[in-house]
C-alpha cells in the first residue's frame, strides 16, 4: 500500500502556505511516498498567485495545480494534492489574526488523528506562531507539547537533525530561570530512555551513543558552579549504563560540539533549548529537521518560524520542508519494515 505523508500547512499570515506550494515542484520527483497538504484551499490559490505575481522563487515559476485529496488520485505533474479545513476568516499573507488560530490547531488535529488511524503514514509540520495561538485564548507552547497531549505520549523528546548533527532536549520550551527546576532525575531518565529508543527504532542505530551536556558552565566544575551534574545528571546515567547503554557525560556543553567530541557520539542530549539549538542551527539553519521522539505517530517538522516579513514574496526557502519531509518518507519506510 502507497505510503501517504501529511504535511499541515501552518500559520496561514506566514511562509507555511508558501513552503508548501514548493512541494509540487518536489513531488515530481520519484518519491516513494504520496504528499497531501492540510490547509484551505481558497488560501493556497490565493498565496500561488500572490507568489506568482512576485515572480516566485524565479521567474518559470507556475502556480501548481491544487486538487482535492482522495486515496484513488493518481500524481499528476504540477499538482498538489489538498485536504480542505476552511479558515475562520481571510488570511493576509503578514498579517496575523488571532480569529484564525482555532484553524491552526484544526490542521494539527486532522494530522494526529489521521496518522493515529493509518490513513496517513506521518505528518510533517509547517511553522506555527505561538503567541497569536495564546493571544486566542489557547495556551499554546509548542507541536511537541500539542501532540503529546493529543497522542496521550506519556514522555515526548524534541529533537533536530542537521548539519551532520542530532541534538536533543531535556526541556523545550521554559523561561531560562525555570530550567534548573525542570532538569530533574526522572526528567533526564525518561528523556534518555525516549531517545535511545527512537534512535534504534526510527533511525536504525544498534547501539547508540549519547553525549550527554551538563546543566552549568564547565558541567559545575566539580560542583563549584552548581551541582545538578553530581546531584541530578551523573546518577541517572551511572544507573542507566547499568543496563547497558552508552552515554558518555555530563560534558561540558562549551566544549561539547567540538568534532572531536561529536565524532564520540550519534546523538547530543542538551538540558535546555539554546544550550543545545544554537550550534544545531548554526550548522543547518534552513535545511534541518525538527522530530517528535516518543509518540505513537512519525512527526517530523521545519526547523524555522513563521517567518511573517517573507509571507506571499516568492522568497521563502522550502529546504528545511523538503528535508523534513524526506525524513518523514525514510522513518515511515523503516516503520513499515518494522511491521
Amino acid at each position: 500500500m502507497e505510503r501517504v505523508i501529511a504535511i499541515t500547512s501552518g500559520e496561514p499570515a506566514g511562509i507555511g502556505p508558501d513552503i508548501c506550494l514548493r512541494l509540487s515542484e518536489y513531488a515530481q520527483q520519484a518519491l516513494p511516498s504520496r504528499l497531501v497538504v492540510i490547509a484551505d484551499r481558497a488560501l493556497m490559490a490565493a498565496r500561488a498567485q500572490a507568489i506568482f505575481a512576485a515572480g516566485g522563487a524565479n521567474a518559470a515559476y507556475k502556480p501548481p495545480l491544487l486538487r482535492a485529496w482522495t486515496s484513488a488520485s493518481l500524481p499528476e505533474s504540477g499538482s498538489l494534492d489538498i485536504v480542505h479545513v476552511p479558515l475562520a476568516a481571510p488570511a493576509r499573507p503578514g498579517q496575523l489574526d488571532p480569529v484564525n488560530s482555532p484553524y491552526v490547531l484544526r490542521l494539527l488535529d486532522r494530522a494526529i488523528s489521521a496518522c493515529l488511524s493509518g490513513e496517513f503514514a506521518a505528518m510533517v509540520t509547517a511553522p506555527v506562531h505561538k503567541g497569536v495561538i495564546n493571544d486566542a485564548g489557547t495556551p499554546f507552547s509548542g507541536h511537541t507539547e500539542y501532540l503529546a497531549e493529543k497522542t496521550a505520549a506519556p514522555h515526548v523528546v524534541m529533537m533536530l537533525a542537521g548539519g551532520g548533527l542530532r541534538v536533543a532536549l531535556v526541556t523545550t520550551h521554559l523561561a531560562l530561570r525555570d530550567v534548573p527546576r525542570a532538569v530533574t532525575q526522572d526528567a533526564v531518565e525518561q528523556a534518555v530512555r525516549v531517545l535511545h529508543a527512537d534512535l534504534r527504532r526510527k533511525y536504525g542505530i544498534a547501539a547508540p551513543r549519547i553525549l550527554v551536556a551538563g546543566l552549568n558552565p564547565h558541567a559545575g566544575e566539580n560542583g563549584y558552579l552548581g551541582r545538578e551534574e553530581i546531584e541530578v545528571i551523573a546518577p541517572v546515567l551511572a544507573r542507566l549504563r547499568g543496563e547497558g547503554m552508552t552515554l558518555i557525560g555530563p560534558l561540558p556543553a562549551d566544549t561539547l560540539f567540538t568534532p572531536r567530541q561529536l565524532e564520540q557520539g550519534d546523538c547530543v542530549l542538551a538540558m535546555y533549548h539554546d544550550q543545545g539549538l544554537t550550534a544545531l542551527k548554526y550548522a543547518s539553519f534552513g535545511k534541518g529537521v525538527n522530530v517528535t521522539l516518543g509518540l505513537p505517530i512519525i512527526r517530523t517538522s521545519v526547523d524555522h518560524g513563521t517567518a511573517l516579513d517573507l509571507a506571499g514574496s516568492g522568497r521563502a526557502d522550502p529546504g528545511s520542508l523538503f528535508a523534513a519531509v524526506e525524513q518523514a518518507i525514510e522513518m515511515a519506510r523503516r516503520a513499515a519494515l518494522i511491521c
